[in-house]
């Protein structure tokens, strides 16, 4: 309470208005009394002279100086007030303070007294001056004496102001004493009303200072039937209510943030001015920004995307869902694609608008590779029956007949139904991996079993162009959680591969190791080697680094495809190191039994 300013302020104020009317009333009572006791003394001096005038008329008339000044000096012993006779030529007759009449003599003219002058022309005069004579303040009463209605002279009655200024100060004494004790108990009275007041407002500012930093559980205990009571008892009631509106916000945006965080669509909102007022984690990953950067910034600097820019102004000016399909880079080889929705907040007016960010970055990915997928089948299942058609109708037109060239052609069309059905039983192969509908027998499977009778089929193959095909660090009794015929088809296919890249009188070798908890089989080659650009894609189905060289070499192009859905299907992973005319290394790796 003590460092309250309105409580200051409360105090202050009554305890100035009560001393200004305090002071206000001591000065005009002070006025009055003071104008009150001159009047007295007014009349006193009024009696006194009208007293003087029934002693000594007849000898005024006939200026007996020495009687008059005998009778003054008695009659100021008898009455204490200052008495002078003057005649009307202003010339000084008696004075009850001079001792002789030669003194009075010698006093100087006083028809100019104002007192005089208006009792010579008024009947009676007063004034308060400075005595010109005495050298102090006096107060004056003069009146003019008549004699069968003839002016006979002036008498004049006077009081020193100090005895009149004594009894003024002695009562404003009083006065100021009983205004000072007055204004103390006002003091006290009002310090007891103000603390009284500010109590429960105290109570109230600190309450409402604990809301504003977010404390909701205070309550106010105002025992009071006034207006502050119930203030208080309203108080607790918006408290309360404000913390359920809290609570129920805090839950609203607990719900809020964990659906736009858990959403896999990014989200943006911005305001009237184009600023970024909300923004969740998919769309600064999407967008590539970072959650601290977005607040109140435009738009246009979070995301520079003019296209983006526009959808909001469309959406903002028609007031209606507005869709683009934009593309976004975060560098020279990522690019997404993204859907973008753009439209009004409903609870808003049309300025707010809300951006919904969908990735079909993968999707347009797949579609692509759908549409490559197609062109690529549709041209390798035409090349096969082309060659097959164009051979059967040369037969039909009568090569049949022809022994040289009948087995020739008979051999292509064998070679080229062979392909076709490779070909056939590659893609239904893969479709079955692909969609899961592939049947494994997993069981412990030797991988070093597996490889050596890999080696051991294609022997053969590799001896014919001269290639050698060996084994090298193979360790026994390693064993995976497999099908045998999958991993048998993924060591055939890497093993193939290698010696049909590989130009005669080159290597190829097969490694086997464990490798913490996998196990890691490396087959290696000394062919022609993948460019780097091409790495990443050389799993994709009819992916080809040489299109023309891959048909000679009668490839389908699906065999790697097999190898990575196998290898997944396994729990393993496949990777490829390769530097052209250097030769390739595929290592597969599959978690140990």
């Amino acid at each position: 309470m003590w460092s309250s300013r309105l409580f200051w302020k409360l105090f202050g104020s009554y305890g100035f208005l009560s001393v200004g009317i305090t002071v206000l009333f001591v000065t005009l009572v002070s006025q009055w009394q003071q104008e009150q006791i001159v009047n007295q003394i007014k009349i006193r001096l009024h009696d006194a002279a009208v007293l003087v005038e029934s002693e000594i008329l007849d000898g005024l008339v006939l200026e007996r100086t020495e009687s008059l000044q005998t009778q003054l000096l008695r009659l100021r012993q008898k009455l204490d007030t200052r008495i002078t006779l003057v005649n009307f030529d202003g010339i000084v007759i008696a004075d009850s303070d001079r001792v002789s009449v030669s003194e009075v003599r010698q006093m100087e003219n006083h028809s100019e007294r104002p007192e005089l002058r208006a009792a010579r022309l008024q009947g009676q005069g007063t004034a308060q001056r400075q005595s010109t004579t005495l050298g102090k303040p006096m107060l004056y009463f003069a009146i003019r004496v008549d004699k069968n209605q003839e002016p006979a002279g002036l008498i004049r009655t006077a009081l020193p102001m100090a005895m009149v200024n004594k009894q003024i100060s002695s009562i404003t004494r009083v006065l100021w004493v009983a205004g000072i004790l007055v204004n103390l108990a006002v003091a006290g009275l009002t310090f007891f009303l103000s603390a009284h007041v500010m109590e429960p407002i105290a109570a109230l500012t600190k309450a409402a200072q604990a809301i504003a930093s977010g404390n909701y559980t205070s309550t106010l205990r105002v025992n009071r039937q006034d207006e502050l009571g119930t203030l208080a008892n309203s108080f607790n009631v918006m408290s309360g209510q404000l913390s359920a509106r809290e609570q129920q916000l805090q839950e609203s945006n607990q719900r809020l943030e964990a659906v736009l965080g858990g959403m896999a669509e990014g989200v943006i909102a911005v305001d009237e001015t184009d600023r970024v007022i909300l923004a969740n984690a998919a769309a600064s990953e999407l967008l590539g920004f970072t959650m601290a950067q977005f607040e109140s910034l435009p738009l246009l600097e979070v995301v520079r995307s003019h296209l983006l820019q526009q959808l909001v102004t469309e959406a903002r000016t028609t007031e209606s869902l507005q869709r683009a399909e934009i593309e976004f880079h975060s560098g020279s080889e990522n690019r997404r694609v993204l859907d973008v929705h753009s439209t009004p907040l409903p609870d808003a007016s049309p300025q707010r608008v809300i951006l919904v960010f969908h990735d079909v970055t993968e999707l347009r990915r797949l579609e692509s590779m759908r549409r490559e997928f197609v062109a690529n089948v549709s041209h390798e299942l035409k090349t096969p029956l082309s060659s097959i058609r164009a051979y059967a109708e040369t037969l039909s037109a009568g090569a049949i007949n022809d022994p040289e060239n009948r087995d020739a052609f008979l051999h292509r069309i064998e070679e080229q139904a062979d392909r076709l059905q490779d070909l056939i039983q590659d893609l239904i192969s893969l479709s079955r991996i692909e969609s899961g509908r592939q049947a494994y027998d997993i069981a412990t499977v030797n991988v070093a079993d597996i490889v050596t009778a890999c080696i051991a089929e294609h022997q053969g193959a590799a001896n014919l162009k001269r290639i050698r095909l060996s084994c090298s660090r193979i360790q026994h009794d390693l064993r995976i959680q497999a099908d045998e015929e999958g991993l048998a088809q993924i060591t055939n296919n890497l093993v193939g591969n290698a010696i049909k890249y590989t130009p005669a009188g080159g290597e190829v070798t097969v490694s086997l190791r464990q490798q913490d908890s996998t196990i890691c089989m490396d087959v290696r080659d000394t062919g022609i080697g993948i460019g780097e650009e091409h790495l990443t894609r050389v799993f994709e189905r009819f992916y080809r680094v040489d299109k023309a060289r891959s048909r000679e070499l009668g490839g389908t192009g699906l065999g790697l495809a097999i190898v990575k859905h196998l290898t997944q299907a396994f729990g393993g992973t496949v990777s490829v190191t390769s530097q052209p005319t250097r030769g390739s290394t595929f290592t597969v790796q599959i978690p140990i039994a």
